[in-house]
């Protein structure tokens, strides 16, 4: 079944089509239509799931792309099961726009994004910070920590971007470029609880010569950033901290939330940025938005500060389309991923910018899917490797497939 985008967040989506016009295609720049049955009855693990799309909590983004004459880039969606209404957890999915805002920020301040970064600690559940042993010159950087986030979803990493942003911040400037629906209020590090949780850490930056440059204060959020799906809970039991079971579903609502569509969009503008009006792109350097897609497109055994070890970091670790079900060597220098995931608690995403200029291929493709059969919230007993993981490999490889036959103006 194809959907429409859902209704839950429509303002939000219709003010988006505003600021970003260009996504918008005309149908009749595509030479044929496409509709997903004809991938998702390709291969029994595709029927699996598609079958039991209400039971995988399912939702597909796709993107086709031409090129003009002048080499603009035209869009058209197709999506599948795309409800923001039904709701997965996003995890790592947040580390995109934190990453984003961070670069924003480092512009506002008059500061480069590789300047020296120390994070000091207001309570007991912060972490001060003032060493980074994977950077080239051992300190901390905002470009060292999305670096790390890039390349194999660190959560300390996040964590200090977090605080660097602070949660009014974040927010704000989402609103500002129509992101009303996201809500960040947690890292994924350390033992903060309740307003802790939204109150951020002062960071302090200094010139190479550890002359400080400019200081942040502690930050605490100024109003409660509700749920925008209200109360939000999932499974039919949960493992809590102090590892019992409780025969309840697992209760979400103070957690992050981004949907499929908001980071689809958000990876979107952030890869074809030259092409929005100006006064609607992200406002960051053009070194460091080249820097970002960069090092989402990088496997983690290309990087030399900081370096990883090719066992642990395989190159399909954070590339679930098309790769995702193998741990071996990706040799196909011709296709580039540039993509950011999530996972966590059974829920599994990978949202992605797919390209091989030597094929002529250029998409976008995001999706989603739930692989938790006993329904029990962090057991630690979920189907990534049996399920979500051969789906999504072979969702990524059946819609690749597809782009090699299609015709294209």
């Amino acid at each position: 079944m194809i959907k429409n985008f859902d209704k839950c967040c429509v303002f939000d989506f219709r003010k988006l089509i505003y600021f970003l016009i260009f996504f918008v295609s005309i149908t009749s720049i595509f030479g044929q239509s496409f509709s997903f049955d004809s991938i998702l009855n390709q291969k029994p693990i595709l029927k699996k799931v598609s079958r039991n799309a209400q039971k995988y909590k399912l939702q597909i983004i796709y993107t086709q792309i031409e090129r003009d004459k002048e080499g603009r880039a035209n869009f058209k969606n197709f999506t599948y099961r795309l409800d923001s209404s039904d709701y997965f957890y996003c995890a790592s999915l947040v580390k995109l726009p934190c990453s984003i805002l961070a670069l924003e920020k480092t512009k506002q301040l008059h500061i480069y994004s590789n300047t020296i970064m120390f994070t000091d600690s207001a309570n007991n559940c912060q972490f001060k910070v003032k060493k980074d042993t994977t950077s080239s010159n051992g300190y901390p950087s905002i470009a060292q920590y999305i670096k790390r986030m890039a390349l194999v979803s660190d959560n300390f990493a996040y964590g200090r971007v977090y605080e660097f942003l602070g949660v009014d911040h974040i927010h704000k400037r989402l609103a500002e470029l129509g992101y009303k629906n996201i809500r960040i209020v947690h890292r994924f590090d350390g033992g903060c609880k309740g307003i802790d949780h939204t109150t951020t850490n002062p960071v302090t930056f200094f010139e190479q010569d550890m002359k400080p440059l400019t200081y942040l204060p502690q930050q605490t959020a100024s109003k409660i950033y509700e749920h925008p799906l209200g109360q939000v809970k999932v499974g039919k039991a949960h493992i809590n901290s102090s590892n019992k079971k409780i025969n309840q579903p697992k209760d979400f609502t103070q957690m992050n939330y981004m949907s499929l569509e908001n980071t689809h969009s958000m990876l979107q503008r952030l890869i074809f940025n030259h092409q929005i009006p100006l006064s609607q792109r992200f406002d960051m350097l053009e070194d460091d938005r080249l820097f970002l897609i960069n090092q989402l497109t990088s496997y983690p055994r290309e990087s030399r500060h900081p370096t990883y070890n090719s066992k642990t970091y395989y190159d399909s670790y954070k590339k679930y389309l098309i790769f995702g079900d193998s741990k071996k060597r990706i040799n196909n220098s011709d296709i580039k991923i540039t993509n950011i995931v999530g996972q966590s608690y059974g829920f599994m995403v990978d949202c992605a910018y797919i390209q091989n200029k030597k094929e002529n291929i250029e998409f976008m493709l995001s999706a989603v899917i739930y692989a938790n059969e006993d329904e029990v919230i962090n057991d630690g007993k979920y189907e990534y490797k049996t399920v979500a993981l051969p789906f999504l490999a072979e969702l990524g490889r059946q819609v690749y497939k597809y782009e090699l036959e299609r015709n294209k103006k």
